[in-house]
């Protein structure tokens, strides 16, 4: 993961409706969660999570997936590992010995 790809990730997550749509993706596992279900859970009108949905896809931090009528969620957890891992890759490189 580069600087910019962190910064990506960092900023989508930065907005408190976003960060609360991804926890509630990362909760439920790898299978993912269909959109009326987190539009309910959050009480979050439609149009408003769609677009907090976009912005989290364009950060390569969640997949969209249709199965019939139904738009699910899916969070990325390798795509979190790694902003994870950028954040900790240096920690305490600096300090002396």
């Amino acid at each position: 993961m580069n600087i910019d790809q962190a910064a990506k990730a960092l900023k989508e997550l930065g907005h408190p409706t976003r960060l609360a749509v991804y926890r509630q993706l990362i909760k439920s596992g790898r299978k993912g969660i269909a959109v009326g279900e987190v539009q309910e859970k959050l009480e979050i009108p439609g149009s408003t999570l769609s677009h907090h949905l976009k912005s989290l896809e364009s950060a390569g931090l969640i997949t969209q997936r249709r199965e019939g009528r139904t738009l699910f969620c899916v969070a990325q957890y390798e795509q979190l590992d790694s902003v994870i891992g950028f954040l900790q890759e240096e920690c305490c490189a600096d300090e002396a010995n």
